[in-house]
C-alpha cells in the first residue's frame, strides 16, 4: 500500500471534537501519542448547541448529536491562538464554513497564526459533489489542507478533493438514527468499535487509489491503528477513546 509523509510524527492525531480548542493533551498509559492537534471545529459565525435529544448508546457503540456549537472564529483566536503558538505539538485548526468564500476567509486568518500548520476543512452530509469540490478549492495555497468527508461519500469525493488539491482526505463519522430515552428518534454521528470494520475497508479502498486517507472510525487501540497505517493509511485520528 502507499506510504505518504505530511511530516506528522508519530502519524497520529485526534479527531476533531475529541479534545477542545485548545492543546490540552498529554499522552499517558493506553493514550496515543500525538504528532499534531486538531481543533474542535470552528465555524466563521458562533455557533449554539443543539437542542432536544442529543445521546444515545447501541451495541459497539453511541449516537451523539451536538450541533458542533463554538463562539466562533474571532473569538476561538482571541482565547486560544496564544496557546496554539506555545504548543508542543502542530496545530490544525478545523473549519465549518458555510461557503467556500467563509472557508477563504477563515484561512486568510489562520495561515498568518504561528504554529498552525494547516487546516481540516469538515463537509456537511450529503454534500454535491460540485459544493466539495468548489469548497476545496477555497482553501488551497500556502498551508495544509485536509478534508474531512462525510464517510459515506467518501469513496465518491475523495480523488475529487485530491485534484482539487488538498494534501489528504480524511473520514467524517458515519451517520445513523435511534431512539433517545424519551422514545424520539434522534440523528446524530455515531463513535464506536463498531464502526471500525466500515472505516477499515473504505481506508482499503482509497490507499488502492493512491488517494491519501488519514484513517479514522471506531480506533480504540494502538494494534488498530497499526491495521489502519499498514492498510496504506497516511495517518490515523482517534476520535470517542479520548473519552474514556
Amino acid at each position: 500500500m502507499p506510504k505518504y509523509d505530511f511530516g506528522i510524527n508519530p502519524p497520529y492525531l485526534n479527531a476533531a471534537g475529541s479534545l477542545g480548542f485548545a492543546p490540552r493533551y498529554k499522552p499517558e498509559p493506553n493514550r496515543p501519542t500525538l504528532g499534531a492537534l486538531v481543533t474542535n471545529p470552528i465555524s466563521l459565525a458562533p455557533r449554539t448547541p443543539s437542542q432536544g435529544p442529543r445521546f444515545a448508546a447501541y451495541p459497539g457503540g453511541f449516537l451523539l448529536h451536538t450541533g458542533y456549537p463554538n463562539p466562533g472564529l474571532s473569538a476561538v483566536i482571541r482565547l486560544h491562538a496564544a496557546a496554539w503558538s506555545r504548543s508542543p505539538l502542530p496545530v490544525i485548526v478545523h473549519i465549518l464554513g458555510q461557503s467556500p468564500a467563509e472557508n477563504a476567509q477563515m484561512v486568510q486568518r489562520l495561515e498568518t497564526l504561528e504554529n498552525v500548520i494547516g487546516v481540516e476543512v469538515g463537509l456537511p452530509p450529503g454534500v454535491s459533489a460540485a459544493e466539495a469540490s468548489a469548497m476545496a478549492k477555497a482553501v488551497v495555497g500556502e498551508t495544509l489542507v485536509i478534508v474531512r468527508l462525510p464517510m459515506e461519500q467518501a469513496l465518491e469525493l475523495a480523488p475529487l478533493m485530491i485534484d482539487a488539491g488538498a494534501a489528504a482526505v480524511s473520514l467524517g463519522a458515519p451517520r445513523g438514527a435511534l431512539p433517545a430515552a424519551s422514545g424520539k428518534i434522534i440523528e446524530g454521528r455515531l463513535y464506536g468499535p463498531a464502526v471500525f470494520p466500515h472505516a477499515l475497508q473504505i481506508v482499503r479502498s482509497l490507499a488502492r487509489q493512491n488517494i491519501p486517507v488519514i484513517a479514522a472510525g471506531g480506533v480504540y487501540s494502538q494494534a488498530q491503528a497499526e491495521i489502519m497505517l499498514e492498510a496504506g493509511a497516511a495517518a490515523v485520528q482517534f476520535d470517542s477513546f479520548l473519552w474514556t
